[in-house]
Parts: C-alpha cells; structure tokens; sequence
C-alpha cells in the first residue's frame, strides 16, 4: 500500500530501495551523489521517491554547520575477552588527533550491538560519526545509520550489504595460511586447528585459511576442534585436540585466547609448546606476548587509520571507494614455534 502523504515521516530509504528495486546505498547516492547513478536507475529511484513522499533526513546536513568534533564507538561490541580491544581504542584515539577531532567510546547494559547507545549520543549532537566494530549478519545498526544518514565507517564488513564499501578488515585467511606455512617451514609434520564454533563470519574465514594452506601443502591437515573465546574452555578442547596429534606436529589457532588454551593443555601433559608441539595464535595481543606464543598480528595503527579516513571522507561528503580495504596481517614469532 502505498503511504499517504502524512505518512512522510515514516517513509524510510528501505522503503524506497524495495519500491525501486536498487540497494540502500544506491538511493543514498540518487539523493545525495545523482551524478554516481545511471540516469535510468536514477529516474526510477526519483520516481519511488515522490510517490512514496520519502524526505531524507536532515541530520547529515546538519553536521555542516554544527560539528561535535568526535567520533563514537560502541565498547561492549569489542567483547570483555577480545583482545582486540586495548588496541583498537588507542589506535583509534592516537589517530584521531590527525584527524581533527576525538574518540568518544560508550556502551550499554548488553553485550551484544544496541541501538540505544547510537540514539543517544546522535540526539545529544555528542558526536559527527561512528566507527562500528565486530559487524555480523543481522547487524541492525548499519541500517539503522544509514536510514537517519549519519556517516560511519566500520572495522568488519557489512555482512548484509556488499554494496557498502567503508569498511577496513583484516584478511583472516591470509593470516592462517601464513601460519601453516611457517609451522612446515618450521618442520611440524602435521598442522591441527582450533577455532570457534562455526557461523563466526571471522571464525569461519580464520579456518578456511588453515584448510586451503594444508591443501596446498599436500594433505597435512591434523585434527580440528572448536572451543568459545573462553580460556577454560580452550583448554579442554585443547586437551581432547592433543589426543590425535604426536610431537612433531603444530596446532593453529583462529585467536590468541585459544592458543594459550593448547599451550596449558600441552604443559600439563609435561609437553613444551615449540619443542614438542607447535602453537600458533592469532591477534598478536599482549596474550601471546606475555606467553611466547607464535601469533598473526594484526595491523591496528592501519584499522584506525583507514577507519578515519573513511568516516573523514564521509563527513566531507565524498563518495564511497569503490571496494572496501582487506588488510594482510603478519607473523610474529615466538618460542611456540621453535621446533
């Protein structure tokens, strides 16, 4: 049914996206960036526009005049147990010095993404733009966003919506097949794998890198298993993971947390983590620091850089790149590794 013309205010980009048959990203560009749509696709987005009496939200305009100088980003989306989290806060808030402007972290009372959070700081002009960070399928607030036209960038990709193109992500399965690599470069005769459970879009992409690098090296897979981001747990599956694995072979795992699990796992059963077995993490937090653990690292001062680039580049009102930015994580290496 079509809205009436009272119903204006409740007309949402999604309506006019479904009405036009484009992507969301697509009619923010007929509003905001016509010259980057095709003049067919721009005159039937027109015309789903006026007929549904949609009205875009003013708030992007009003950052031209009015600017907080800040940027927020939501704390309890980067996990109590993440170890990305310390990094990617200072990283973010070094950066945004050069930027011109300043992080303002917040959080709410779940631990899981909220909109509650981005409602109040955007009512309360506290800050110009968001940084998003652990993005997932169902993610509601990248939506959300872009329906009240508030500029943000994000550290994951948009799951839901190839079209959007500011986001910065790391490239997991680079990272654990350079991993495998080492650890036969190394001499482990076998290389195993820890990760989380499956449907992690992050876990899922850590693992497949695993398993394409020991395809590529001739069938030297070892035993899998799953464990939560959860040091307790991470040992237990460790433990259970050691019972098909001989000295000599290696274990990679999709994070830090995880790699110290099979590094207890392996001292309790009188074994040495490099010696006997090799240990692999993934984050290159303090975790493995602190522990000697081998570990891919990610590139923080890149993430935020690129980040506020892209929410830079948004505020000014330049149009989005054309793809997103993968980044290629390093190995660090440490004593779990030393056969």
């Amino acid at each position: 049914m079509t809205p009436q013309p009272g119903d204006a205010d409740r007309v949402t980009i999604h309506d006019v996206a479904r009405a036009a048959g484009v992507s969301r990203q697509t009619v923010s560009n007929a509003v905001n960036n016509p010259g980057r749509v095709r003049p067919d696709t721009l005159e039937r987005v027109r015309a789903a526009i006026d007929e549904l009496g949609y009205r875009a939200s003013s708030s992007a305009q009003s950052l031209r005049n009015r600017r907080a100088g800040a940027v927020g980003i939501e704390l309890h989306t980067l996990g109590t147990h993440n170890a990305t989290t310390a990094p990617v806060l200072t990283a973010l808030s070094i950066g945004a010095a050069r930027h011109g402007c300043h992080l303002v972290p917040f959080g709410s009372q779940s631990g899981h993404p909220m909109l509650e959070g981005y409602r109040s700081m955007w009512a309360g002009r506290l800050v110009d733009a968001f940084v998003l960070a652990e993005t997932h399928h169902g993610d509601p607030r990248p939506p959300w966003l872009e329906e009240q036209g508030i500029p943000y960038a994000t550290f994951g990709r948009v799951w839901d919506d190839p079209t959007f193109t500011r986001w910065v992500d790391v490239d997991g399965a680079a990272g654990t097949e350079a991993a495998v690599h080492h650890c036969r470069e190394q001499g482990y005769a076998r290389v195993a794998f820890l990760g989380w459970p499956e449907g992690s879009v992050v876990g899922d992409d850590r693992r497949s890198g695993w398993a394409r690098a020991c395809a590529d090296a001739g069938g030297v897979a070892g035993a899998t298993a799953v464990a939560e981001q959860d040091l307790d747990d991470a040992t237990a599956a460790a433990t259970a993971l050691l019972e098909h694995l001989s000295p000599g072979d290696a274990v990679v795992c999709a994070s830090d947390v995880l790699a110290l699990g099979v590094h207890h796992a392996l001292v309790r059963r009188g074994l040495e983590p490099g010696r006997d077995v090799g240990v692999v993490g993934f984050d290159g937090s303090e975790t493995a620091t602190m522990h000697h653990l081998t570990s891919v690292a990610q590139p923080f001062e890149a993430i935020a850089e690129t980040c506020l680039d892209l929410v830079s580049a948004a505020l000014e009102g330049s149009p989005p790149p054309e793809h997103g930015s993968l980044l290629r994580p390093t190995l660090s290496t440490a004593r779990s590794t030393r056969a």
